[in-house]
């Protein structure tokens, strides 16, 4: 099991649409930088995930889930560089964790949304995920 952080501007996809997609989930599509496509390479069936407000919001709000593997990103008009996972959602966050409340603590300063922001696809790291959940509220963080 891996842990990963996905980060999406809310106005083009918000968490509530992500919820909206139901059990069946969506592609996350239209990653064209190849680290960020590299990571949803190495994704597995349940993986789980954060689902971070980019621009707006700043925070993260929701966990997701990878529901299927990586394949051809449906968006990217035939060119055969670019995949995509689907996820779905599996719940909201108790309490919306900031980035500025990430950047403020010790145990997370070297996360990739710290170190690597522009990264629109990124590894979370075991301590990571527990560290961000328990922010967050969950005090048993889904695994």
């Amino acid at each position: 099991m891996a842990f990963w952080l996905y980060k999406s501007e809310p106005a083009k996809w918000s968490w509530q649409m992500q919820k909206d997609a139901g059990k069946k989930g969506t592609e996350w599509t239209g990653v064209r930088n190849y680290l960020a496509r590299n990571n949803m390479r190495a994704m597995q069936i349940g993986d789980k995930g954060f689902f971070y407000h980019s621009n707006e919001g700043l925070e993260i709000v929701g966990i997701t889930e990878v529901c299927a593997l990586s394949h051809p990103d449906s968006t990217a008009e035939g060119d055969a560089r670019w995949d995509c996972v689907d996820i779905r959602a599996v719940m909201d966050m108790p309490r919306p964790v900031s980035l500025k409340e990430i950047k403020e603590n010790p145990k997370l300063a070297k996360m990739a949304l710290v170190t690597s922001m522009r990264l629109s696809v990124q590894p979370v790291t075991d301590d990571e995920w527990i560290e961000v959940c328990r922010m967050g509220g969950l005090d048993n963080p889904p695994r």
